[in-house]
């Protein structure tokens, strides 16, 4: 770990008042397991990921850490090792708006560049706005392969029973990502209304559009949702199959995708 990825870490956790720790004892794990609870209200068959795992990651060399305020944990992330000198980061979940989930990316970069690792990979839902944003702007992550219904149907309150369709984000701690072309670029999908309308993509840079608010939308308008579930599986996910890369993600919510 480079001094400046360490004090990068710590300012970050120092500017939302937590203080970020490995977990190695099963309360810990357990107290994991009741905030994903209370973000993801899971079916109880479907929890984020259980103590026992947990456990088995910490014992092995994976990645368990909370991010603490005072006692109570308001954030916390679970990885595992994997190939190539990478770790998996199976679930993130922080307390939204506080820029919780920021300083645990920071520290797991810290952690990972301290053991050699050269990458952080994890799977996000294409249809929230939010996370891609956080992840290719704030991060730099990239994704790199379109996964279709990746973990089957999902029993909680914010997937909402949609296919669970991912993107693999790949987090390269020792590359700057590249950056997106400003054009010219044809709109793969469009935004009309709430509802997603496929458009041209054929040119050298295609820009894709995400609904504003995916999680309200399972709510209140499952068509559209699903309209708009069909329509990146159909547009982005071609693209990416095709050997396309995603380059960025534009302030109005568009992935930028670019010949391979």
């Amino acid at each position: 770990m480079t001094s400046a990825e360490a004090a990068a870490a710590r300012e970050a956790a120092e500017k939302t008042g937590v203080t970020i720790r490995e977990l190695r004892e099963i309360h810990d794990f357990q107290e994991v397991y009741r905030l994903y609870d209370d973000i993801w209200h899971p079916d109880p068959r479907n929890a984020p990921v259980p103590v026992e795992l947990m456990i088995g990651f910490a014992h092995t060399g994976g990645y368990v850490a909370g991010a603490y305020e005072g006692d109570r944990l308001v954030g916390a992330s679970v990885g595992f090792l994997a190939a190539d000198r990478t770790l998996h980061s199976h679930v993130t979940g922080a307390v939204i708006g506080r820029g919780i989930g920021y300083a645990l990316k920071l520290h797991q970069r810290s952690w990972c560049l301290e053991r050699g690792l050269e990458k952080v990979t994890w799977t996000f839902d294409p249809l929230v706005r939010r996370n891609a944003r956080f992840n290719l702007t704030k991060l730099g992550a990239r994704p790199e392969r379109y996964l279709e219904d990746f973990y089957g149907v999902m029993a909680d309150a914010i997937n909402e029973g949609d296919a669970s369709d991912r993107l693999l984000a790949v987090w390269r701690l020792t590359e700057s990502p590249p950056q997106p072309s400003a054009g010219p670029y044809t709109r793969g999908v469009e935004v009309a209304g709430n509802r997603p309308v496929i458009g041209l993509a054929d040119g050298p840079v295609v820009r894709v559009a995400t609904p504003y608010d995916i999680e309200t939308l399972r709510r209140e308008d499952p068509e559209a949702a699903r309209a708009w579930r069909l329509a990146l599986r159909e547009v982005l996910g071609g693209l990416m199959g095709s050997g396309e890369r995603v380059t960025g993600f534009t302030d109005d919510g568009e992935y930028v995708v670019e010949m391979g």
